[in-house]
């Protein structure tokens, strides 16, 4: 036991909460030292195995997330904007390795996380799976060998509960595409064509989005010429997948020194 990770999850009731809470504790690395929950939350001060309707598990479900991040080396966060910000200042103190999934971040908020990676250790990624890293490094580089004859378009679909959109790997991947071609996302971005929108600028790079039953998550990236079309693919069909990115992050983490990593960086893909 002295030799596994001791992971913390913040927000553990929600789906993805509850995937990482199984892929930690059937991990032979890492060990759960706790879980979070937003204040008022009928599961504070119980054990978790009784909230998830198990045997005793042991592990504790915490209200104040500082009393849970003193006992960890890593947190795992795919909460909430605002939640995920206020658990990097905690981080940053504690100088412990932060590993972030929480999607719907500002500019405004990353740079919040980037004056934390000073003191912690934080890794943050649209998405965690080792697909869709992959897609992300294929798409800045067929990017950067196609010119603007070639229309890029960013289609993603996820369930119907998906609260933000453009997904965050729809947003990873439209960076990427954009670094490919040395220009800002921001300054080409289209997003919610509706109505009479005029043509298409050159350049630009669309995104759709679909929400709809249980998907867990689809994103094609699509580059369209005249008379031909390249179309990159992801579909996730386990969520555990994001779950085991995380997990290997957390463990990559340990010994790192403070930045602010991506998950290019855990699969030695940076």
């Amino acid at each position: 036991m002295s030799d596994q990770v001791k992971i913390a999850v913040m927000g553990a009731s929600g789906r993805m909460g509850r995937m990482l809470v199984d892929v930690v504790t059937q991990s032979d690395r890492a060990t759960l030292v706790g879980v979070s929950e937003r204040p008022g939350h009928d599961w504070i001060g119980r054990d978790l195995g009784d909230c998830l309707g198990r045997p005793s598990m042991g592990v504790p479900v915490y209200g104040d997330p500082l009393d849970l991040i003193v006992k960890a080396q890593a947190v795992i966060d795919f909460t909430t904007p605002a939640a995920t910000l206020a658990h990097a200042e905690l981080t940053a103190q504690a100088r412990t390795v932060h590993v972030i999934g929480t999607t719907g971040l500002t500019d405004e908020d990353i740079a919040k996380l980037d004056a934390a990676a000073r003191h912690a250790t934080i890794v943050r990624a649209g998405n965690m799976s080792l697909g869709v890293n992959l897609l992300t490094r294929l798409t800045q580089q067929v990017a950067a060998a196609l010119d603007e004859d070639f229309d890029i378009e960013i289609v993603e679909a996820h369930h119907k509960h998906k609260v933000d959109a453009p997904s965050g790997t729809a947003l990873m991947l439209g960076e990427a595409a954009a670094a490919g071609r040395n220009v800002a996302l921001n300054d080409v971005s289209d997003r919610g064509r509706d109505g009479i929108t005029g043509e298409r600028e050159a350049g630009h790079i669309g995104f759709s989005a679909i929400r709809g039953g249980d998907i867990v998550g689809e994103h094609d990236v699509i580059f369209a010429g005249a008379g031909e079309r390249i179309i990159l693919r992801h579909v996730a069909t386990d969520r555990a997948i994001f779950a085991r990115g995380a997990l290997k992050a957390a463990l990559w983490g340990q010994g790192k020194g403070p930045g602010h990593y991506s998950m290019a960086s855990v699969l030695g893909l940076a």
